[in-house]
């Protein structure tokens, strides 16, 4: 940093031969205003001169003095020594306190040029300055900022299972909580664009399979509106309001038919929003909640029922958006699709009556009393959420009876789904058949009857 001495030798020479290394900055430094810049610089008193080439360096304890001495070489600007081609010559306290500066490529031209000058000579503060400068290396890694799909998953579970929730949500309204909360992740990775994407959404009318043309908008709007009725029941604010018709056809077509332009991505909002309401509520009202009545229009559902209902229609028709904007998506979990499949064995007789009684399927042939075992179909579905199910065929009042199986259809439990959703017609459904012809044929038909728009 000083020049050579007298002696002739140069500065690299005095720092090898003298064994002490400069301490780190006092605590009290981090506090002293000037313990990172300099002092402005005073004005020139005209009397000032370069220092002699044959000035003796000072010894260590004099350069140690003269780096706390404020009116000695810690003076920057027009106070600092000149070296010989004119440019500035700062003390060792000035320069290291810029090393931080220098790391960040935060200094002047003239006190990048001076840090460098320095770093050439100490060896301290060259070994700061490397560690400082890999330090902010770190802070501007090249790295994937992408976060790991199912690292939301994994904190939630961790979470979960280290404190449950205070408020957990009942059992039966786990199926719903779950489908609508994949389907929200699913319309959070779209694009604007895929709101439009074309869906056609498909149901059997009792006789054919038909469908619809909507949008992944018009869905969503189709999904939102059905579950007012559970909303209605449990004294929510229903999105079509209070005189919306029940049926959940016409509500769909009601929320189409009234809205000035096409549904777009805003729609997804206040299904987000309902859908959270929905499991709120519940999870809140108690036990007796689960039995209230939801009202269908021409028929009715339990609460427990209703949401298991939402839950299979969010399913399968975030399904229909995943096909049209080319996503991956999974069936629900083994448990949740093991309820699914049970609410529709349970429906299945009632369904059976209704077809009956529109000249649909053959005629009793052994009416009992009611829940007495009668004629029955055993269903038996694989894989996961599966089970077995015997469906009662003379009345939807009859117990289903092994004793009294006349028949027997085995299928997988997507494929079973999908042919309650109304996704594959009767004839389609890939199933394992024994037994009664008739009974199978009239079972899978009110299987596939009880899809709906």
């Amino acid at each position: 940093m000083d020049g050579g001495g007298s002696d002739g030798r140069g500065h690299h020479d005095e720092f090898r031969g003298v064994p002490r290394i400069p301490s780190p900055r006092p605590a009290a430094d981090d506090l002293h205003p000037h313990a990172y810049r300099p002092p402005a610089p005073e004005p020139p008193t005209g009397d000032e001169h370069c220092p002699a080439p044959d000035t003796q360096a000072p010894a260590p304890d004099d350069a140690d003095r003269a780096g706390t001495d404020t009116a000695g070489a810690d003076r920057a600007g027009a106070d600092a020594p000149k070296t010989a081609d004119g440019g500035d010559r700062r003390s060792h306290r000035v320069l290291k306190s810029l090393l931080g500066a220098w790391a960040l490529a935060a200094c002047s031209a003239e006190e990048t040029t001076a840090v460098e000058e320095h770093l050439g000579e100490c060896a301290p503060c060259a070994e700061e300055a490397l560690r400082l400068r890999d330090a902010v290396g770190l802070l501007h890694t090249d790295r994937d900022l992408d976060l790991d799909p199912l690292l939301r998953f994994r904190v939630l579970e961790n979470c979960l299972g280290r404190r449950p929730a205070r408020i957990p949500v009942p059992g039966w309204a786990d199926p719903y909580d779950a489908e609508t909360a994949r389907l929200d992740a699913l319309l959070r990775d779209i694009g604007d664009s895929d709101w439009h994407a074309p869906v056609r959404l498909k149901w059997f009318d009792g006789k054919t399979q038909v469908n619809r043309r909507t949008t992944v908008a018009g869905v969503i709007g189709h999904l939102m509106t059905v579950d007012g009725l559970v909303a209605g029941a449990l004294g929510l604010d229903d999105p079509l309001g209070p005189h919306a018709p029940l049926p959940p056809t016409a509500r769909t077509e009601s929320f189409w038919n009234s809205a000035d332009l096409p549904p777009t991505g805003a729609i997804r909002e206040p299904w987000r929003e309902q859908s959270h309401t929905l499991v709120r509520t519940v999870s809140f009202a108690g036990r007796g909640v689960a039995d209230m009545t939801v009202p269908y229009g021409t028929f009715a559902l339990p609460l427990r029922d209703a949401l298991l209902d939402r839950a299979f229609e969010c399913w399968i028709h975030a399904d229909d958006i995943a096909d049209a904007v080319d996503y991956p998506y999974a069936p629900p979990s083994g448990i949740h699709l093991n309820r699914m499949i049970d609410l529709a064995a349970r429906l299945l007789p009632a369904a059976l009556a209704e077809r009956r009684r529109a000249g649909l399927a053959g005629p009793p042939q052994h009416l009992v009393a009611a829940g007495a075992p009668g004629r029955s179909l055993h269903l038996e579905v694989e894989g996961s959420g599966g089970g077995s199910w015997y469906i009662a065929l003379d009345s939807p009042a009859a117990a289903g009876s092994p004793d009294r199986s006349i028949a027997q259809v085995a299928l997988d439990g997507v494929e079973f789904c999908k042919l309650v959703a109304g996704h594959v017609s009767p004839e389609e459904a890939a199933v394992g058949q024994d037994g009664d012809r008739e009974a199978v044929r009239d079972v899978l038909f009110a299987a596939a009857a009880l899809s709906r728009l």
